[in-house]
Order: C-alpha cells, then structure tokens, then sequence
C-alpha cells in the first residue's frame, strides 16, 4: 500500500524496500492526525533518527513534506513543532473536499451500479462495528476509507492524494469534534448518501453529502472554545 491509501498500517517498523522518507510522513501524519503529537508538541529530529533507525537525510525529508502540508512549523536552528490547527486553512480544504465529493456522488448516482453500492454498504457495516468502541483512529480510518472508495469508482485516484494531502486542518478539527458528533451520526449519514446513490437520485445524494460534510465547520466557536491551546483562530 502507498502512503496516501486510507487503512494503511502505522508503525515504526519500516519496509526496506520502499522509500523510507514517505513512511516516516505516513507514521507521524496519522499519530498528528489522531492527536497523539498534539499541536505543539516538538518532534526532536535526534529521537525521530533514534526511532527509525536512520540517517538525518530521511528524517529532515519527512520533516520538510510535513511542513508543506502544513502539519508542523520548522523554526531553524531551533526546534520542529505540531502546527497548531488553522482554521481558515480548514475552511480552504472543506471548500475543496465538498465541491469534490459533492460532484462525485451527483455523478455516481446518474449510474448507480449494485456492486459499487455494496462496497459503500459493506465498509459503512465496518464502521458500524466501531461505533460503540471508545477508540477513534480504527473509525477515522475506516471512515477514510468509505470515501476512499467514492474517488477510485469516480477515477479519480490522482485526485484523492491532493484531497488527502490538504485535509490535515480540517481532519484534525473533525477528531476533535466527534466525540461531541458520535460515531452513530457519521455512519447514519453514509447511510443517507449510500440511499441517494442507490436510488439512483443524483440531488438526494448530493445534500446528504453535503450534510455529512458540514457538521464540523458548524461547530468551529465551540471547538475553539474547548481547545484554545490546539486552535489557530482567524
């Protein structure tokens, strides 16, 4: 699996016979994502090269892909540091994801197809079975993954790594929020968009997704409020 598949393994063991640096960015991009490294939290360069086992190159390499996509803030010659959450670049990639998806589903519901719906139905019954778990990185995943499978039956599989790649602020902001949200309420909403696809009704289809994916910006002040030391304000 490459680094940009959504239920790809996390670990610091890593496979010698891929490229070392973009395992390094899929390791710490998930433990950033779920908040194990919260906003502020430094990543020492030295430790990171003590973990993996490996040379400074590969180390600053994944440093430098974080900063780009805007993960960590790289203050020279001092230290390296989890970004703080921006809001406005949230707003920017929820701008992007929903105009995206939103299309995607329009498109996929002129043609609903029973294989593709039952591949929507069969990794939402996945996530069903997080639902009740205390843990939110398996569900964040798998959720992922539910959308995953939206873009490669769109064929839009070079789409999904730019998605992927400036989603970091607003996954963050959703992390934050689904315990307040729950889990029920994000697989009752997949529900809802797997409906419009099967009945094949293109509008029906595309609110839900745009419901789905308009919960967290709604909850921006309360979050901020929750979470002032995580949060970069506009």
């Amino acid at each position: 699996m490459t680094s940009d598949l959504p239920l790809a393994k996390h670990r610091t063991g890593l496979d010698r016979t891929r490229q070392i640096a973009p395992q390094i960015v899929e390791y710490l991009r998930e433990k950033i994502l779920e908040l194990e490294l919260a906003p502020g939290t430094p990543l020492s360069r030295l430790e990171l090269q003590k973990q993996f086992g490996l040379s400074q190159t590969p180390v600053r390499d994944a440093l430098m892909r974080l900063e780009e996509e805007g993960l960590v803030t790289v203050y020279p010659q001092y230290a390296t540091l989890v970004s703080k959450i921006d809001i406005n670049l949230a707003r920017q990639s929820h701008f992007m994801r929903r105009a995206v998806e939103q299309e995607i589903v329009y498109e996929l519901a002129s043609k609903p197809d029973r294989r593709f719906i039952d591949r929507l139905v069969n990794a939402n019954a996945q996530l069903k079975t997080l639902v009740s778990s205390g843990e939110y990185g398996d569900f964040l995943r798998h959720d992922r993954a539910f959308h995953y499978i939206l873009y490669e039956e769109a064929g839009l599989m070079d789409v999904w790594p730019v998605v992927r790649r400036h989603s970091g602020h607003i996954d963050r902001l959703r992390r934050l929020n689904l315990p307040n949200v729950g889990k029920g309420r994000v697989v009752d909403n997949h529900d809802a968009i797997i409906d419009g696809l099967a009945a094949g009704d293109p509008e029906r289809a595309e609110q839900a997704m745009k419901l789905h994916l308009s919960g967290t910006l709604s909850m921006v002040a309360s979050i901020v409020e929750r979470y002032p030391d995580f949060v970069q304000a506009d």
